[in-house]
């Protein structure tokens, strides 16, 4: 069975290059400052997964420059995302006096940038006359609302998962998004699944008897917050013993939820489905 998702591919060679060089300097440049790297250093990288999903949205369209597209598939959206992110960082750093200053810039930025990106998504959508924003914007505000329930019950259930803070449940709510998007794509708004597992938790859900009342998604929303919550509850004592290590951990749990959760929301946005 394949692994990775349809359209998985690196871009050419000079794209690659460069994004390998970016990200090795931007990685060597924070490996010698070591700048602290805790919870409001995760959320504020937040808005870069926010507009880095919104690219990879722009770039499933069609509707990226094609000079900018080869930054935008998968994976090389994580990376320019990485690489764009990092070196703000390293520049907010310089221009401020202290971490969280820093944070606060870095966040303010990536708002400026989600916002440019999304905006050009939903100008994209009003152009070509296929912006249909409720299904999707009704997915992210129940996964939202499903991952708060479920990060706050695991903290009840599993006190030692409460150290990881609103960094964990956010970890929990981007998989919850993902998942509530996923499960509207797939059984309202007629979209296929674009990963191999995810697609066979959703075909096997299709073939249980629940599937006529409960549609084919639910069971991948499950297993989405099973699974998230799990690997938060095993962060939790790296969080405690490890904070920089730790955090990092979850910020890469967080991107890999939230990311897919908005490129869907927007995606099925903006495309007419």
């Amino acid at each position: 069975m394949a692994i990775l998702p349809e359209g998985f591919g690196l871009p050419p060679l000079p794209y690659l290059v460069a994004l390998a060089v970016s990200l090795a300097g931007v990685g060597y440049a924070l490996r010698e400052r070591r700048p602290a790297f805790g919870a409001a250093q995760v959320l504020a990288v937040v808005p870069w997964m926010v507009a880095g999903a919104a690219g990879h949205a722009l770039y499933v369209l069609g509707a990226l420059p094609a000079s900018a597209a080869p930054l935008f598939g998968t994976p090389s959206a994580y990376l320019t995302t990485a690489a764009v992110a990092g070196a703000t960082w390293l520049a907010a750093l310089r221009s401020t006096t202290s971490a969280e200053a820093a944070a606060r810039l870095l966040g303010a930025v990536g708002v400026v940038a989600a916002g440019g990106v999304v905006a050009r998504a939903i100008a994209y959508g009003a152009t070509h006359g296929t912006l249909t924003p409720w299904l999707p914007l009704l997915g992210v505000v129940g996964g939202a609302v499903l991952g708060v329930v479920a990060a706050a019950v695991l903290f009840r259930v599993h006190a030692e998962s409460a150290a990881t803070g609103a960094v964990g449940a956010l970890a929990v709510t981007a998989h919850a998004v993902d998942g509530v998007t996923t499960a509207v794509g797939v059984d309202l708004l007629g979209y296929g699944e674009r990963t191999p597992l995810s697609r066979l938790i959703i075909e096997f859900a299709a073939g249980l008897p629940t599937a006529e009342a409960l549609g084919a998604g639910w069971l991948f929303v499950a297993v989405k917050l099973v699974v998230a919550a799990a690997v938060v509850a095993a962060v939790a004592p790296v969080v405690e013993d490890e904070p920089t290590e730790g955090y990092l951990l979850l910020a890469g749990v967080t991107a890999v939820g939230l990311g897919p959760g908005v490129h869907n929301a927007i995606l099925f946005a903006v495309s007419g489905a």
